[in-house]
């Protein structure tokens, strides 16, 4: 009976305690975040690489027509570093896949080029990158790849993009865009880009409070943290899962995340499926002005699923589906 009583107190003392700490209201990562949304307002969209669906993925001809024809509210797309310093937007860090670097070859052979094959943007200066044509395999709706045989490619917009070519483009006439990028070099090459960022944001300074920067590397995530604190930073894979595991153990006031932004697909597959879709990690991570980012959404059910749920953004490979889901939202309120 006495050991049932002290099991009893622990059990009733334990209770307290995560109730206490789960009331007490957690430190804020940032006193203001332009990427979190007002209650009860819709979620912003975010153009994947420009909106890959739509358009050449990562080109200016991308970025135009998600501003301009979607009326996107951010620009996503990864960075990585050309041979001669230059930053351009690509997603992986090779050309191969969306241009004509090797000549007259289909895409499945494009994309089956072995490592030694491939052409890296790291061994290639800026005006070699330019040569080629970043519209080279798109296909439109009806399966045709309408820019193939483009001659005038860099006033179409399909060269590849640099960071500074895009901020130019619409620092002037839109100047609330805002802007998630990945910074994928590791090691000296991801201290030198993340160093080359800083350098162009303080050309174009108003959008230093624009944009958000992540990356998969520890080493440069914590180079953005130590000297560029004033940069907001994405959490990295081990900064989210360390969000969520403190969530579902309803340990959240113990963790320390510094990061702006949660970006986290709707589930996660760890031999068993966790979802990631609830109300309740937005919520948690609200509490610390924390906005939650859902990727990669190109299913319109699962647009609407998330913008039900109160997220702050949906990055999509298909803007122009996510422009008009938003429109019949509003034309329903």
């Amino acid at each position: 009976m006495k050991f049932l009583k002290i099991f009893a107190t622990v059990l009733l003392i334990l209770a307290l305690f995560i109730t206490v700490i789960n009331v007490i209201p957690p430190k804020k990562v940032t006193e203001s975040n332009p990427f979190m949304v007002g209650e009860g307002e819709l979620p912003m969209i975010a153009a994947h690489r420009g909106g890959g669906d739509n358009n050449p993925e990562n080109t200016m001809l991308a970025f135009r027509r998600a501003v301009s024809d979607y009326r996107v509210d951010i620009i996503e797309s990864d960075l990585w570093l050309t041979k001669d310093g230059y930053l351009v937007y690509n997603h992986d860090g090779y050309i191969d896949r969306t241009c004509n670097v090797n000549g007259d070859i289909s895409k499945d052979e494009a994309k089956s080029l072995s490592k030694s094959e491939r052409h890296y943007i790291k061994d290639m200066t800026l005006d070699e990158l330019k040569q080629y044509n970043f519209g080279y395999y798109f296909e439109n709706e009806k399966g045709e790849r309408i820019y193939k045989d483009a001659e005038n490619i860099e006033e179409l917009g399909l060269q590849i993009a640099t960071v500074e070519q895009l901020f130019e483009e619409f620092y002037e006439s839109h100047p609330n865009l805002l802007f998630i990028v990945e910074i994928k070099n590791e090691g000296e090459a991801g201290y030198e880009a993340t160093r080359k960022l800083a350098e162009v944001l303080d050309k174009y300074h108003e959008y230093k409070d624009n944009i958000v920067i992540g990356t998969f590397h520890p080493e440069i995530e914590e180079e953005l943290e130590k000297n560029y604190p004033h940069l907001m930073r994405g959490a990295s894979t081990a900064g989210a899962a360390q969000f969520v595991i403190t969530h579902f153990a309803g340990v959240n006031l113990f963790d320390s995340s510094s990061f702006a932004c949660l970006q986290v697909p709707m589930e996660y597959d760890l031999g068993i499926t966790v979802k990631l879709d609830l109300a309740s990690i937005i919520n948690r991570a609200h509490r610390r002005n924390i906005a939650v980012q859902y990727w990669t959404i190109n299913d319109e059910w699962e647009m609407r699923h998330l913008i039900d749920l109160g997220c702050d953004c949906i990055m999509t490979d298909d803007p122009a589906l996510m422009r008009r889901v938003i429109d019949e939202y509003k034309a329903e309120k």
